[in-house]
């Protein structure tokens, strides 16, 4: 309820029918998954208050990235989760727009965040995003895998150096 954005049960039903409808229409679907850097350091500075208002600029960011048929969802603490449906047929096309979109938020993340703590103090707050990107046309698999391969390729973008997109391969 403090982003506005789905929860993890939402976001399952939301998965499981782009899956099915990947598998019925041929098009491929992806799943973003990502963690912001250096998040902690804000909510141990200025408390969670500071950090809440931090969640809710990054909500308003990534839904500032993406379609009106796609899905963002806070996946719990710093994780997010965005799920882009009916991309192309092909798979070299399909990853450019995933790419694309992936990049555009990997960008909008990384601009300063300038909140205001309830004491009064204004904080310009510097972070970014790792991002894991899963694609799917129709596998046979489960909603828990397809998260799980988004979710490793968001940790190989962290061991990269942070602040970069890595697909599930």
């Amino acid at each position: 309820s403090l982003t506005g954005l789905l929860n993890r049960g939402l976001l399952d039903e939301r998965l499981s029918y782009a899956m099915l409808e990947s598998k019925r229409s041929g098009h491929y679907s992806a799943l973003i998954f990502l963690d912001l850097d250096k998040f902690k350091p804000l909510n141990d500075n200025y408390g969670h208050e500071v950090g809440d208002l931090m969640l809710i600029e990054v909500a308003r960011r990534l839904l500032s990235c993406v379609r009106e048929v796609d899905t963002v969802a806070r996946f719990g603490g710093d994780e997010f989760v965005v799920l882009l449906g009916t991309l192309s047929k092909e798979l070299s096309q399909s990853e450019i727009q995933a790419r694309n979109i992936a990049e555009e938020i990997r960008h909008v993340l990384a601009d300063p965040y300038f909140l205001h703590t309830p004491q009064g103090e204004d904080v310009t707050h510097h972070s970014a995003g790792s991002i894991g990107v899963a694609l799917f046309q129709g596998q046979s698999i489960q909603a828990d895998d397809l998260l799980k391969w988004a979710d490793m390729a968001m940790y190989q973008a962290k061991q990269a150096g942070r602040n970069q997109v890595c697909f599930h391969r």
